[in-house]
């Protein structure tokens, strides 16, 4: 049975983007160190990882083309919330730490509360606060 699930993602320098991270709050896993230029993010209590990789080795991994960002997303990573507070403040520590918040927070539907952030690579985000008593049934 698969118990972890390992997220590989490209970035252009991983000090940079470890350091991003970490002012939004996500944890990294110091004990797992790779190559220098790697490094081992953790995402909540359900064993998510994932893996920073600077583009040359990342893409030694994928033997692919690595997608631009700039002008396109393969993937959209949501990560939730606890409150809206807390969804407004991760938008403001976003700006802080130099990403971009393409979609500012808003209430969607009457039961979700988010926003929308590129990283330093570009790479998109969306946090979400889900407020599961006022779903429409």
């Amino acid at each position: 049975m698969i118990n972890e699930l390992w997220i590989n993602l490209p970035v252009k320098e991983v000090e940079q983007s470890k350091e991003f991270f970490k002012k939004l709050g996500f944890l990294f896993n110091e004990a797992h160190r790779g190559p220098q230029n790697s490094a081992c993010m953790l995402v909540g209590s359900k064993k998510v990882v994932v893996m920073l990789f600077e583009e040359p080795m990342f893409k030694g991994f994928i033997q692919h083309p690595i997608s631009n960002t700039q002008i396109g997303s393969e993937v959209l990573f949501s990560v939730d919330a606890e409150s809206r507070a807390e969804v407004d403040e991760i938008a403001r520590k976003v700006k802080e730490a130099g990403g971009n918040v393409f979609a500012p927070p808003d209430e969607n539907g009457g039961w979700m509360y988010g926003c929308g952030f590129a990283d330093l690579d570009g790479h998109r985000w969306n946090v979400l606060f889900m407020d599961w008593d006022k779903m429409p049934k």
